[in-house]
């Protein structure tokens, strides 16, 4: 009987223990409060955003906003830098799908997204793949390239 307590005793230990951990482990990441504030300026209706920091300088945000996932980077001083929103690869502009198919032939679209910076009033990212190669490529609306990042698995490891 003696035994059977102990163990019961080390087991509500051992999972008071792993349950203090996974909440240390768990604590949500906040961005400065200029970044904050910035953020609610330019998307005052959106209740509940995950910050994740991108580099030393720089913070990006991931949200809903009217039904579509969206995620903006704002700089430590709360200077916003870009907005991206998820669209279908059916939304991607006809100019895009030719260049994409003139340019990256035998490339699958993985992903697409309206990519708006202070530079830049709409541009469009599209993520390719073919076999283990991952293409990121940048776009405007007449299906000009902008600029193009290969990765390759090897790469991602």
């Amino acid at each position: 009987m003696r035994k059977s307590e102990n163990m019961k005793y080390l087991t509500l230990v051992a999972c008071f223990c792993l349950g203090l951990l996974s909440t240390s482990c768990a604590q949500k990441t906040s961005a400065p409060d200029a970044v904050n504030n910035a953020f609610k300026a330019r998307f005052p209706t959106v209740q509940k955003v995950k910050w994740d920091k991108e580099a030393e300088n720089e913070w990006e945000g991931e949200f809903r906003m009217n039904g579509k996932e969206m995620s903006a980077n704002f700089n430590a001083d709360g200077a916003w830098l870009e907005t991206e929103t998820e669209i279908k690869k059916s939304g991607l502009p006809q100019a895009v799908k030719d260049a994409i198919a003139a340019q990256f032939a035998g490339y699958k679209v993985e992903e697409a997204a309206l990519v708006e910076t202070p530079d830049m009033a709409s541009a469009y990212e599209v993520e390719l793949e073919k076999g283990e190669t991952t293409i990121e490529a940048l776009f405007k609306g007449d299906g000009t390239l902008i600029k193009q990042k290969t990765e390759s698995e090897d790469d991602e490891d």
